[in-house]
């Protein structure tokens, strides 16, 4: 009896330390994870956080060609999804639905985990906020809109721009492997604006390139204080309802209701084809320019600093097929290949893919060349 009150009083002791550290979150991700099964960010994530409604009116299902889903993937294809823990798999050729296949009890209705794919859909809502005189320029300070910057050393030379080219250069270091990590803390913290806020730079935004979520949560942050209006409706007006989606989708909260902004959109893989489907026809939708053609030129054009990254989406201008795709922790891309008129969605569970000298991963190189032979 008194090893267990001596185990007790420890593990009290430690879970205090752990709390009072900054680290309390840790209570919050183990008991969500515990309670709705996996012990790690998941694709199914949905019903773990509290979210905001994305609405969709007038859902339109894709069409589907003549030779939907009578081609069958080849071998290696298949041998990479299974391997790779895929959930779905969509293939949209020539504005139509061409394959459509599910795994592990997902299907064409399962709300999946966007992950940073939410980074460029973000980027689309700035072409938005663009169009609609919400902003000035991507070159806007970004201290015009939270003042607090211009009291920064190089704050006060950060712009929108950085923040989309993963240019601003946070005193952040991006890392997914540990509990302890701002990434962790990210996922399961109750006060999102909190934490970004008060992440100073370390250097001169605009001279290199660095992965960083927290710039993605604060273009969400900027989004929000400009247009006056949570994130989630924004979308909804801008992206969900024009594109007549087939289903409602959700954005994953923080308890104060601000929305994960570097992550966390769920929705159908055939809603998020709808998205590279948009991009891929320069920003026009059943013939309006719902956004404009020169800000999606800019969308997909790779900075200087790094060939392979645009405006949180990612590029692949030399390959013998150029293909641009939106990429999510664990495997979850939107692949757009202009030559083939070819929009490709895969989503997963898989946190060991292999990746090229730009960090772009080679399951969308394979998925690129193997898919747009088949079909």
């Amino acid at each position: 009896m008194k090893k267990v009150w001596i185990t007790f009083f420890i593990g009290g002791i430690a879970g205090a330390t752990v709390y009072l550290s900054g680290f309390g979150y840790l209570f919050k991700a183990i008991g969500k994870n515990l309670k709705k099964g996996s012990l790690t960010p998941s694709t199914d994530d949905e019903d773990k956080f509290s979210s905001r409604e994305v609405p969709t009116q007038n859902s339109q299902p894709w069409k589907k060609d003549s030779a939907y889903n009578k081609q069958a993937l080849s071998e290696t294809i298949s041998e990479e999804l299974k391997k790779t823990g895929t959930s779905s798999l969509v293939v949209i050729r020539d504005n139509k639905l061409m394959h459509e296949q599910y795994w592990k009890d997902h299907n064409s209705d399962s709300l999946l985990n966007s992950f940073s794919m939410a980074k460029g859909i973000l980027s689309l809502l700035i072409g938005f906020a663009l169009d609609d005189k919400l902003i000035d320029s991507e070159d806007q300070l970004v201290a015009s809109i939270f003042p607090k910057y211009a009291e920064s050393h190089y704050g006060k030379f950060l712009t929108i721009r950085h923040l989309m080219t993963m240019q601003a250069a946070f005193d952040w270091d991006e890392e997914y492997r540990h509990p302890f990590s701002e990434n962790s803390k990210q996922y399961f913290i109750d006060d999102l604006a909190e934490q970004a806020l008060n992440v100073d730079l370390k250097e001169m935004p605009g001279v290199k390139y660095e992965y960083q979520s927290v710039s993605a949560q604060l273009l969400g942050l900027i989004l929000i204080k400009v247009t006056g209006r949570d994130l989630a409706s924004y979308l909804s007006e801008k992206l969900w309802k024009p594109l007549e989606m087939e289903h409602s989708a959700k954005w994953s909260t923080d308890k104060k209701g601000v929305e994960k902004a570097f992550c966390c959109i769920h929705a159908t893989t055939r809603d998020f084809a709808k998205i590279g489907q948009l991009v891929m026809q320069k920003g026009k939708w059943n013939g309006k320019q719902i956004l404009s053609q020169q800000f999606c030129k800019k969308l997909i054009t790779p900075t200087q600093e790094n060939n392979a990254f645009c405006y949180n989406i990612w590029a692949h201008e030399d390959h013998t097929i150029p293909y641009y795709f939106f990429y999510g922790f664990l495997g979850q891309f939107i692949i757009m290949i202009r030559e083939k008129k070819m929009v490709i969605v895969k989503t997963g569970l898989y946190n060991d893919l292999e990746v090229d000298e730009k960090k772009r991963p080679l399951q969308v190189k394979l998925l690129v060349d193997e898919l747009s032979t088949i079909f």
